[in-house]
């Protein structure tokens, strides 16, 4: 019966197939689908913290080889924990994600992004997808520096070398502050990073008057504090963001890609100023959101770059938010 009944159905199908009369053939052609868009949609998100509005910004991605990018463990090792994440295992891909929150007070963005790149460059797409976003540059009050690298601070200039986000203030870890802006530290700074001391004095010039030092633990702006991570560079920090009973933290380059990262907190990244102690600030920042359960945004986590980290085994693993989160 059930065999009987199965091919009299598709039977019946097949011969509607048949009967359908055939399209004009400009009838087709009217129909046929657009062809696809050269590039992707903009990148934003948004989602709520209490009554903040936080949004992050894709600013696109950076490709580095694989090799030595772990300084710690053989590249055999290193393929092996990116191929268990279905990700390439002869070129790194690093994106780039900045988080901006919106608050009664005014505008804030965590970090400034990579800023002015070439014609054709893979990153510096923050301005763009803000605009998207409706995110206008001139409306940004505060700008929150994790620490000063590059893909950090080389967004607080435009085109023109002036301020990019021209009513801000900018603030900034003392001790960072400190580290880059004394050159007797040049020698004491590992090779790969020297360059920072004349890029950050460059970046921050335009912003004179405008800049203010914050400790460990103080407020940038109400219902923003920061929390000293020390390791990834002398002065590294993530920010706790809070309204009402609400809250998240900026994981800012607690880690890079957490699919490596946080699977393996124990690995060294190329960049790490002192990778032991940017070990111990992972370890200690993950087990505190990953006890309280409060949501995150990371600067290297895939797009849209938000949601919890869970402790798994002797590591970490990264868990995106439900989009359904999304306002």
């Amino acid at each position: 019966m059930t065999v009987s009944l199965n091919r009299r159905l598709a039977l019946t199908g097949l011969s509607g197939l048949l009967a359908a009369p055939a399209l004009p053939r400009g009838a087709a052609a009217q129909t046929a689908p657009a062809a696809p868009a050269a590039t992707q949609a903009p990148g934003f998100y948004r989602f709520k913290v209490g009554g903040f509005t936080v949004t992050t910004v894709h600013d696109g991605f950076r490709d580095m080889p694989l090799q030595g990018f772990v300084r710690n463990a053989p590249l055999e090792e290193v393929q092996k924990v990116l191929a268990e994440s279905f990700l390439s295992t002869t070129t790194y891909r690093i994106p780039f994600t900045v988080t901006f929150v919106e608050t009664p007070r005014g505008l804030v963005v965590f970090d400034a992004g990579n800023g002015v790149t070439p014609a054709g460059a893979t990153m510096g797409r923050m301005i763009e997808n803000m605009a998207a976003a409706g995110l206008d540059p001139a409306k940004v009050t505060t700008v929150i520096q994790s620490h000063f690298h590059g893909d950090h601070v080389n967004g607080l200039l435009d085109a023109q070398g002036g301020r990019a986000f021209p009513n801000a203030e900018v603030v900034v870890p003392a001790v960072e502050w400190a580290w880059w802006s004394d050159s007797g530290n040049e020698t004491r700074s590992p090779e790969g990073q020297r360059a920072n001391f004349a890029n950050s004095q460059r970046r921050f010039a335009p912003y004179n008057g405008r800049v203010r030092q914050i400790a460990d633990g103080a407020e940038a702006v109400p219902g923003i504090r920061a929390m000293a991570a020390y390791g990834h560079t002398p002065g590294h920090t993530v920010y706790h963001v809070a309204d009402g009973g609400a809250e998240m933290v900026f994981l800012a380059d607690i880690t890079n890609r957490p699919e490596l990262f946080a699977r393996r907190p124990d690995f060294h990244a190329i960049f790490d100023f002192d990778p032991a102690m940017a070990e111990a600030s992972r370890r200690r920042v993950f087990d505190r959101v990953a006890a309280d359960r409060v949501r995150v945004t990371g600067y290297h986590f895939p797009f849209p770059a938000n949601g919890y980290v869970v402790q798994e085994g002797s590591g970490y693993r990264f868990v995106p938010a439900d989009w359904s989160s999304a306002v």
